[in-house]
């Protein structure tokens, strides 16, 4: 599991990150992104998620609804988003596009 970041720097590196993280948004202790896939892409985008879940140790909600692929990456137990929600959102962001080269 990632390092949990004090309050007085977690939102200055969450900040940072989703800086650099194009179209991810912060919401209370979740990070959210809404794809437009169609089935196949979404399919694709799934898998990668997965693979990569199970390497940072992160169980995204990923739901599909009216032909968009909506993620949710949250904090664990403790309720601080630690650096591998962030490495997550990532990891999701360069898979995404890959589908669009």
């Amino acid at each position: 599991m990632g390092a949990v970041w004090k309050r007085g720097r977690r939102r200055d590196y969450i900040s940072d990150a989703l800086s650099q993280l194009t179209g991810w948004v912060h919401e209370g202790d979740c990070l959210k992104r809404t794809l437009p896939l169609d089935d196949t892409e979404h399919a694709v985008l799934t898998e990668h998620i997965s693979v990569a879940a199970d390497t940072f140790g992160v169980r995204p909600h990923i739901r599909r609804l009216d032909g968009r692929t909506q993620i949710q990456l949250c904090a664990g137990d403790n309720g601080a988003l630690t650096s591998a929600e962030i490495g997550m959102a990532a990891r999701v962001e360069a898979a995404y596009q890959s589908l669009n080269q």
